[in-house]
């Protein structure tokens, strides 16, 4: 009887608006914080570029940001009830207690390790689709219901008859500890939709199966370690209390600033300058609005506190709070990209847009050739244009190539799709390629490349 009363206390929680809120939070900040320290890019992208830095940055990222998941208010309430459900709390030892926390984890595991796998198999197509308006504009439209939800225009919630189906999963034992890990899986896959997106996107990028599955293993086990720590430890989790609102906030300014960023990323960047003002003024402007709604917020959250002298003002400032806030953090994370993405299109080498074109005048100067397959959804293609083609030592060689960029956005461009096949362009984006002045292949690259090693293959080239 107590079990199942602890299994329909723990499903029977409607994982409303509120589900979105921690992880938002830390992965948009992240992605925000990297875009101020670069100064410069899509901060849709920073996740993804930051991946792209190597293996052991993917893996570990990955895991952070799965603990990051497992504080979110559908998952972090409920975890000590979780974990007495399948029965670690009334292990006989420690050892069992490990033993069936470690099982409920290989449940999470098992749902998100095959996504990573699938992800891989299916390539460019998936991320191939941020380069579709469509695309851009259902998902700007998804991230500002998302956001309206967390500031509480409606709930998210699972049917009812799926929660009463869920409530009936698991029990206790390594089976149930299994079953339970799956459900719970399943069931906080809202609370991490567009963070997973994004990793599932620079998955299908890398074309990579191992790395795919391993980076989502890490996720699982990211988060699942709560649930390991106190299932094995019978640790005492700090109580969720009003701080859950200042982050539910958050989560929403942070999603409809995502929304803002996917639709200003996907129109040309002659039409993002003219919106933003380069000056330090539009900055300050932005900061300040910023600041206001950040003031009006923290009232917000101070009113929601149990007790407040000044609980009815909650309501009017979270109301007032919205609009500056993200207009402001858009102003200002707009601002920061732009100093980077002046220099880089000042800096880069010389393109061709013309296969014909470019091919010929290798062939009649006799000089070396560089040929570019980038996309707009390509992550890695946006952090070559920004780091490695406008190095110094890169444009210096680049001086002796005739440079050829195949903008491959566009799937359905049969012009496009020929010259990828000649080139043997077609597993995935980003590819570079280095021929001689023989018209010899030299060199190949399908991942970031950094200048200085660019440099040094260009160098070999004659």
């Amino acid at each position: 009887m107590a079990r199942a009363v602890a299994c329909a206390t723990f499903w029977g929680v409607r994982p409303s608006a509120r589900v979105l809120a921690v992880w938002v939070a830390a992965a948009l900040v992240l992605g925000a914080g990297s875009a101020w320290a670069d100064a410069g890019g899509s901060d849709t992208g920073a996740f993804a570029r930051a991946l792209n830095q190597g293996a052991l940055v993917a893996l570990g990222a990955s895991y952070v940001f799965g603990v990051a998941t497992s504080m979110t208010p559908c998952v972090y309430p409920m975890i000590a009830i979780t974990v007495s459900v399948f029965g670690a709390k009334e292990a006989t030892s420690r050892v069992q207690g490990m033993l069936l926390s470690l099982t409920f984890v290989f449940g999470i595991v098992c749902l998100f390790a095959p996504l990573g796998v699938v992800s891989a198999l299916t390539g460019r197509g998936f991320g191939s689709a941020l380069g579709n308006p469509w695309v851009v504009t259902l998902l700007a439209v998804v991230f500002l219901s998302l956001a309206a939800s967390l500031f509480g225009a409606f709930e998210l919630a699972l049917p009812s008859g799926l929660n009463n189906r869920l409530a009936a999963v698991g029990g206790t034992g390594y089976r149930g500890a299994l079953l339970l890990g799956l459900v719970c899986g399943l069931v906080a896959a809202p609370c991490v939709g567009p963070f997973l997106f994004g990793l599932l996107g620079w998955i299908a990028t890398t074309r990579n199966v191992v790395l795919g599955s391993a980076a989502m293993t890490l996720y699982g086990l990211g988060l699942g370690t709560l649930f390991f720590v106190v299932g094995t430890f019978a640790v005492n989790l700090p109580k969720a209390g009003a701080w859950m609102v200042g982050i539910k906030w958050v989560g929403g300014v942070c999603l409809a600033y995502m929304a803002l960023a996917y639709v200003r990323d996907a129109v040309p960047q002659e039409t993002v300058r003219a919106w933003v003002g380069p000056g330090a003024a539009y900055l300050v402007t932005g900061a300040l609005i910023f600041a206001i709604g950040l003031v009006l917020a923290c009232v917000h959250v101070a009113a929601e506190r149990r007790r407040s002298k000044i609980a009815h003002w909650s309501r009017v400032t979270k109301l007032l709070s919205i609009a500056p806030a993200i207009a402001g953090l858009f102003m200002v994370m707009s601002w920061c990209q732009l100093p980077k993405a002046s220099a880089a299109s000042a800096g880069a080498l010389q393109w061709e847009s013309s296969e014909g074109t470019a091919v010929a005048r290798a062939a009649s100067e006799r000089k070396p050739l560089l040929i570019d397959f980038g996309a707009s959804w390509c992550a890695a293609c946006k952090e070559l244009e920004e780091k490695t083609f406008p190095d110094p030592q890169v444009r210096a060689q680049g001086a002796r190539f005739v440079a050829l960029h195949v903008d491959a956005t566009d799937d359905d461009d049969r012009q496009v799709a020929a010259v990828r096949q000649k080139y043997r362009a077609t597993e995935g984006l980003p590819v570079v390629l280095l021929f001689d002045s023989g018209g010899q292949e030299a060199a190949r690259f399908t991942e970031f490349v950094g200048p200085a090693r660019f440099a040094a293959a260009m160098a070999l080239v004659r």
